[in-house]
């Protein structure tokens, strides 16, 4: 046991059942029990992490908590042999920063089944930039390319494309052959879109039918989709026969209302992505792709870099949705590392 501190962007519960934020010094003791001790280097801010800095009960439902779903490390203490000393870890996922303290502290403790090792190419601020974002783009372009998607079946649309999930999707799919066209509202940043790789882009508008007709005109190859609701439905009943659609959000809602007709008539496939329960083995694969032939050149381009102190403007900016690309939390640089 050690009474050793580290500092954690806290979330708690005030007396009125609001919620408030606040950088602390905690005990190493107090993190929660589990096979390795973690000395967080980098995290990253998700729209998941914003909504339990806020109090969602859909996301956290114990405070005091510490959010952050992703986190990057070294290995401090491991009583699991799969892990030594010093080694370069990521964890993302599962439980992580939902109701077991997260990434947003300069040290975690969890499962020895929750850990992956960090692949050769790639450095812990890079497995950082991409996070679950990129991990769950990197699924939903696995996803693709099972279903026999390739570069020559046509264009390949990613709504959100400005957000994290969708500016990693544009530059892996750009960087393996496709023509990518990029949904967006945001007009200020087709320059960013069309360096990120984006062939076209077109408005948010343009996938959002209101006529009710069960089939539209076949336009897509496949689709990699952050938004959900009636935008998902659109994109299911304009992608061509035997496209594939994949689903990997739901800020434009949860419910979906669509027909059978381009399941049976067009053979569209819809494929449900999660990236919290993904397999170990599954986990390690694409982590591995993302360090090699999946990685952009240009990962720098799509991040802004901040530390715990600078954390909460960022969290209320991507609920505004008010982010564009990344969020790289440091924590390599606190003015004191722990030592123990």
């Amino acid at each position: 046991m050690t009474k050793e501190t580290f500092k954690a962007f806290l979330v708690t519960q005030t007396d009125n059942k609001n919620y408030q934020t606040n950088i602390v010094e905690k005990l190493v003791d107090d993190l929660p029990q589990g096979d390795v001790l973690i000395r967080v280097e980098y995290s990253s801010l998700n729209y998941k992490d914003a909504l339990s800095a806020k109090g969602n009960p859909g996301v956290t439902k114990k405070f005091p908590h510490v959010p952050g779903i992703d986190a990057a490390g070294r290995v401090v203490i491991s009583k699991s042999a799969q892990f030594q000393a010093n080694d370069s870890v990521i964890v993302t996922g599962f439980d992580l920063g939902m109701n077991t303290w997260g990434g947003f502290a300069e040290y975690i403790r969890v499962p020895a089944e929750w850990v992956v090792s960090l692949p050769d190419g790639m450095s812990l601020r890079e497995s950082m930039i991409f996070g679950t974002a990129g991990f769950t783009a990197g699924l939903c372009i696995d996803a693709l390319q099972q279903n026999n998607i390739t570069p020559d079946r046509g264009e390949v649309l990613v709504t959100g494309a400005t957000g994290g999930v969708g500016s990693i999707a544009i530059s892996i799919l750009a960087k393996l052959g496709y023509a990518v066209v990029a949904v967006t509202g945001k007009a200020s940043q087709y320059d960013y879109l069309k360096f990120l790789g984006a062939s076209s882009i077109i408005s948010r508008e343009e996938v959002n039918d209101n006529s009710d007709k069960p089939l539209l005109k076949e336009r897509w190859a496949g689709v990699v989709d952050t938004v959900g609701g009636n935008t998902l439905a659109t994109l299911i009943e304009t992608t061509k026969h035997s496209g594939c659609v994949t689903a990997c959000g739901l800020v434009g809602g949860a419910e979906l209302i669509t027909t059978v007709y381009p399941f049976i008539l067009r053979g569209v496939r819809l494929i449900g992505i999660d990236s919290v329960q993904c397999p170990i083995a599954t986990r390690s694969t694409l982590w591995k792709k993302l360090a090699s032939d999946w990685k952009p050149s240009h990962l720098e381009r799509v991040v802004t870099t901040v530390n715990l102190e600078e954390l909460r403007e960022k969290v209320n900016a991507i609920l505004q949705g008010k982010i564009v690309g990344r969020v790289l939390v440091d924590l390599s640089r606190q003015d004191r590392l722990a030592k123990l």
